[in-house]
């Protein structure tokens, strides 16, 4: 719960600044005041209505699972709802130039939040097709429930993706007052980050809501744990069996969230970084630039598409190409390493476990108490042993990248990072949540019920699932910002390697 709340947080702190940030570069004059304010009055606004949705979150005893999702979609969309109007409110009373395109900017944040999580609740709870298709095929044996479970994974990032797609043309569009013919010309760009910007705002911006809804999860599941192991009533487990795969479900809605808004805050922090790029060349004492087509322009009146000429960001740079491949492997390694890092602590906690059988005598009798702490103390210390490397990975990267390739093997990464990144990341979390949810459709009764084969094969399923889901997924989204992050942070060095 507090990774993830820390992960959330994270993204929304990051969408308000770059935001600020981009606004403080596309306006003028007293409208730079307006812009940079916007993004963290909407925030501000949601956090309240955000609270607003979660006393809207209501149910009946008996309530299905399409009952359940169906009330925690009440007040997240009761809470979107609110923002979208009170956006307009705001954006007017602040005078911004373009008020109605901003904030449609904002609502189009808000409405892919909505989709991303509709989506992902189609592909995970076992109300739906997906994962009813999961546990049938546990018919055939465990192999067939790997294979369909990664099937519906990959099938699952296509509406994500899209709805991210759409998502930014449409905000930028809304922001640039809908100026086709002149999308990518100096004022406008500024204008369309801005807009962007402002997006992932508006999508982060029911985080309140949406990050309660998160931490739900782990804390039905260890209710239901509580529950079997206190011997209550059978109806008892059966409740939380309910609420835990509403939790699988609404867990997979916060991953999806986290990693779509990264995807938004990630072009922001792209042009935050080639402002910093520009500030570097200054600080080295570069005052002008040379473009292609041999004219000279100052370096503080240079805006991102002139820097994009000077440094040669195109497709056709091969510095270009080969950060891009660095970036989606990157990706894939640190997913390796994470779910390697899993198997590694799970066999430690495996040895123990069996140690204390043979060494504690009367454990399964329920005679003698386990150890249980010396259990928490594996999982903690190898959980900080297992990610040094990884996170040093993706620190060093961006800087060994920038001091070889330059600031266009830099812009490459990051963009590869970003694109395979976030579609990795949300194969794996619906993998995960929909493996998980397969086995609990079988513990409710169905297909022969808890202890039959098929529930067997659907047990190897969600173990597979828990690195995907819990791991490797989720770890995704702070690589894709902790390489951002780093690259703008050492873009001055970067810049002076390569100049001086």
């Amino acid at each position: 719960v507090a990774g993830m709340g820390a992960d959330l947080y994270e993204s929304y702190c990051g969408s308000i600044l770059a935001t600020a940030a981009l606004g403080a570069a596309a306006f003028a004059g007293d409208m730079q005041i307006q812009a940079v304010l916007a993004p963290m009055l909407i925030a501000a606004v949601g956090i309240v209505l955000s609270v607003i949705g979660i006393f809207l979150v209501r149910t009946k005893e008996g309530a299905t699972m399409k009952n359940l999702l169906g009330a925690l979609g009440t007040g997240v969309n009761t809470s979107s709802a609110l923002i979208a109007v009170c956006t307009f409110g705001i954006l007017y009373a602040l005078q911004i130039e373009n008020w109605v395109g901003i904030s449609f900017s904002v609502i189009v944040g808000l409405v892919a939040g909505i989709i991303i999580g509709q989506s992902t609740e189609y592909y995970t709870s076992h109300s739906y097709k997906p994962t009813r298709k999961i546990a049938k095929s546990a018919e055939t044996g465990p192999a067939t429930v790997i294979i369909s479970g990664i099937g519906m994974g990959m099938i699952s990032t296509a509406i994500p993706v899209v709805t991210i797609a759409v998502a930014i043309v449409l905000a930028f569009l809304c922001a640039t007052g809908f100026d086709i013919h002149n999308m990518i010309s100096a004022g406008n760009l500024s204008k369309g980050l801005y807009g962007i910007g402002i997006a992932a705002v508006g999508m982060l911006s029911t985080l309140g809501i949406t990050l309660a809804t998160d931490a739900y999860g782990p804390i039905a599941d260890n209710a239901g744990g509580n529950a079997e192991m206190s011997g209550l009533d059978p109806k008892v487990r059966q409740r939380t069996d309910a609420l835990d795969a509403l939790g699988n479900t609404t867990a997979a809605t916060g991953k999806g969230f986290a990693i779509g808004s990264a995807a938004l805050t990630a072009l922001a922090l792209l042009a935050s970084y080639i402002e910093e790029v520009k500030i570097g060349m200054q600080h080295v004492g570069q005052s002008s630039l040379e473009l292609a087509d041999g004219t000279m322009k100052a370096v503080a009146d240079a805006n991102i598409l002139d820097l994009m000429d000077y440094f040669q960001v195109t497709l056709m740079n091969p510095n270009v190409l080969v950060g891009a491949f660095i970036g989606a492997m990157m990706a894939f390694l640190f997913c390796g390493l994470t779910m390697n890092a899993v198997g590694r602590a799970a066999q430690s906690m495996v040895e123990e476990v069996r140690r204390q059988f043979r060494e504690i005598k009367g454990i399964l009798e329920g005679k003698a108490t386990p150890n249980y702490a010396r259990c928490v103390a594996i999982s903690t210390k190898g959980a900080q042993r297992e990610m040094l490397f990884p996170s040093v990975l993706a620190i060093l990267a961006p800087i060994a990248v920038g001091f070889i390739f330059g600031v266009a093997g830099v812009m490459g990464l990051l963009i590869g990072s970003l694109s395979a990144g976030f579609v990795l990341a949300v194969f794996m979390a619906n993998s995960g949540g929909a493996w998980d949810n397969a086995k609990k459709f079988i513990e409710e009764g169905n297909l022969g019920g808890k202890g039959s084969d098929n529930h067997k094969a659907t047990v190897v399923g969600d173990t597979v699932g828990d690195p995907f889901k819990d791991t490797s997924g989720p770890s995704l989204n702070i690589l894709i910002k902790l390489m951002s992050m780093v690259s703008i942070v050492v873009a001055g060095l970067t810049v002076s390697f390569h100049l001086l």
